[in-house]
């Protein structure tokens, strides 16, 4: 073995994985009757969220940066501000991306060190109380 670092975004199988992951979150929450809070924040059509994850999940575990290369920066707190999230909607949203990752990286240690940080930005992202 040659030593070297591998990214989170190489070791949980690449652009195919986040691609999953990303699809199956979104599935859950269009389907999940204990995510409806957080589904009726979206849009109706939620290609264009999931195509805006899948690109910050890329940048985000060390893959490309796709989406500071479209978007910009992603403040992604002043970009959510339109939407009403309280406790609900992000307990919502972590049951999906708990639910896909499970399903998507089959490797627990992986999950193990993605969780905590995605916990975080969920909590980061509220603009309400209750």
């Amino acid at each position: 073995m040659s030593g070297e670092t591998i990214t989170l975004y190489e070791a949980i199988g690449g652009d195919a994985t986040v691609k999953a992951l990303t699809h199956r979150f979104y599935a859950l929450m269009d389907t999940l009757p204990e995510a409806a809070r957080c589904r009726a924040i979206h849009p109706a059509d939620l290609s264009g969220s999931e195509a805006k994850l899948y690109d910050y999940l890329t940048g985000y575990l060390g893959g490309p940066p796709v989406y500071v290369e479209k978007h910009g920066h992603p403040r992604l707190r002043s970009r959510h501000f339109g939407a009403s999230i309280g406790p609900a909607e992000r307990d919502e949203w972590l049951l999906c991306f708990s639910r896909a990752m499970e399903e998507t990286i089959p490797n627990p240690k992986l999950r193990e060190i993605i969780w905590p940080p995605i916990e975080r930005l969920a909590h980061h992202m509220m603009n309400r109380e209750t």
